[in-house]
């Protein structure tokens, strides 16, 4: 009798700390989801801001509005069931546009001095600012999920549930080389 007391204690404790480790590594994982959402927002928004500058180089350059547009085209949107991966291609397009962007600007130093221009550029500085930051907030998310399914003894409950690890964002190596854009 005391013996299967026992027994029913002990598997109601690791019950009990399974159900509780399941919903940490729930709530880590939705924190995560989060994370890239907010990425996602912020990424809209950019996106917005580059149209708004491609509307504002028709004017200027026709051929390169048209590039740009094609560019905008390509934009996906970033939810939270969204990869790494995914958000990593969304940054690298942006780059290249507003790489684009930034040779036109050179070619026509009005435009640079346009104040719609100057308006959508600090939007456009302010929304990157917001996505780096949402980046950072997103890693760390990943951080402490990664760690939390991969150490004993929540691993044991991770594998059972089929949590996987989730990849970080990497830093945009080509944002480091794009010429400035400010006048």
């Amino acid at each position: 009798m005391i013996t299967t007391l026992i027994v029913i204690g002990i598997i109601a404790i690791l019950v009990i700390w399974v159900i509780s480790v399941q919903r940490n590594l729930i709530s880590k994982e939705e924190l995560c989801k989060n994370s890239m959402s907010q990425i996602g927002v912020q990424m809209s928004s950019r996106w917005d801001a580059l149209t708004a500058l491609a509307d504002l180089i028709k004017s200027y350059d026709e051929h390169e509005y048209k590039s740009l547009k094609d560019v905008i085209a390509q934009r996906t949107s970033i939810t939270g069931s969204s990869s790494a991966a995914d958000a990593n291609i969304q940054e690298t397009i942006l780059t290249d546009a507003m790489r684009r962007i930034a040779v036109v600007v050179e070619q026509y130093p009005n435009l640079k001095a346009n104040e719609m221009y100057v308006k959508t550029m600090d939007s456009v500085n302010l929304y990157e600012n917001q996505v780096r930051m949402s980046r950072m907030v997103y890693n760390d998310s990943v951080t402490n999920y990664n760690r939390l399914i991969r150490q004993i003894p929540s691993n044991i409950v991770a594998s059972l549930f089929g949590f996987r690890s989730k990849d970080y964002l990497e830093e945009n190596q080509a944002k480091a080389e794009m010429p400035s854009m400010r006048k």
